[in-house]
């Protein structure tokens, strides 16, 4: 039993008439018998009766019918899945992510996203930052990437797509709290609230190095997993948090004073990451999508 024979037999069934069947599959009358007729010989029965005047379904027909048009309707939706998965309109895309201002970025994606290809399967990957982020697309465990980096990372390829800078959270009744902007020198001795080392973040490395470059290591009096929690230490007067603008605008601020960096800083650009040559078909689509949702900086 092939395709082609069921396709010839529903036709048939449909039409009850083998001329105006032929006619809709674009066959010759003649060949179109004789496949129902290797058909009838491959299952051993007759699947119509035929007169002069009528063709009518036999009992046997009549049962292979709805079987015979849910196999065709599954061939077409075989057909239809490699098609799209063939041109990107349907598969899966993992992205990575960290941080609210991310949050927001991804929100707008997966929108534009699900409204142009909604067989494109979105997978989110939070808590990835900075390196992190780069080390998930180079072990193959994400496909695309949003993270902040001073310049484009090496090794993948990238396109930024926002600029952001750093500030700095303190508690309402700290005693930098009534200060529009803050130097990198007034953070010595000051306890900080920060991601941990191991999660890659960029903006807890350029505090780091600024202020290794003045004489001191910052004191980390605590971990926290993300921007959320961070803020809430610094109201509860844990120790300052140092991180982005965009960052500390997405969340709530009741206790916590945002000051400025008074020292000169490089930008920070948020950044969109993937592999370097990958030409995953989904991967394209939504990269296409993206270059409208979030334009290039």
């Amino acid at each position: 039993m092939e395709l082609h024979q069921l396709r010839a037999f529903t036709t048939v069934a449909e039409e009850l008439h083998f001329g105006r069947a032929a006619e809709r599959l674009h066959l010759a009358q003649p060949y179109l018998s004789r496949t129902i007729r290797a058909l009838e010989e491959d299952l051993g029965t007759p699947l119509f009766r035929r007169t002069t005047r009528r063709v009518e379904l036999t009992a046997a027909g009549a049962a292979l019918l709805e079987p015979a048009t849910r196999m065709l309707a599954l061939e077409q939706e075989a057909r239809s899945a490699a098609v799209a998965a063939h041109e990107g309109r349907s598969g899966r895309v993992r992205i990575g992510f960290a941080g609210p201002s991310a949050h927001v970025a991804v929100g707008a994606l997966a929108r534009a996203v699900r409204e142009r290809d909604p067989l494109i399967r979105l997978e989110f990957l939070p808590g990835r930052y900075g390196t992190s982020a780069v080390d998930d697309l180079f072990h193959h465990d994400s496909d695309l990437a949003i993270a902040r980096f001073i310049g484009p990372p090496a090794g993948v390829a990238s396109r930024g797509f926002a600029t952001d800078r750093c500030v700095v959270a303190v508690p309402a009744g700290h005693r930098l709290a009534h200060r529009a902007a803050v130097r990198f020198e007034d953070f010595r001795d000051e306890p900080f609230v920060a991601l941990p080392e191991s999660a890659g973040s960029v903006v807890r490395s350029l505090l780091v190095a600024r202020c290794q470059a003045l004489g001191f290591a910052p004191r980390f009096a605590q971990t926290a997993p993300d921007s959320w929690t961070s803020l809430a230490l610094v109201a509860a007067g844990v120790g300052l948090h140092f991180t982005t603008a965009s960052a500390v605008s997405h969340l709530p601020r009741e206790g916590v004073h945002v000051a400025e960096i008074a020292d000169p800083l490089p930008p920070i650009t948020v950044f969109l990451l993937w592999r370097d040559g990958d030409v995953d078909p989904a991967l394209a689509r939504v990269l296409e999508t993206a270059q409208d949702v979030l334009p290039t900086v």
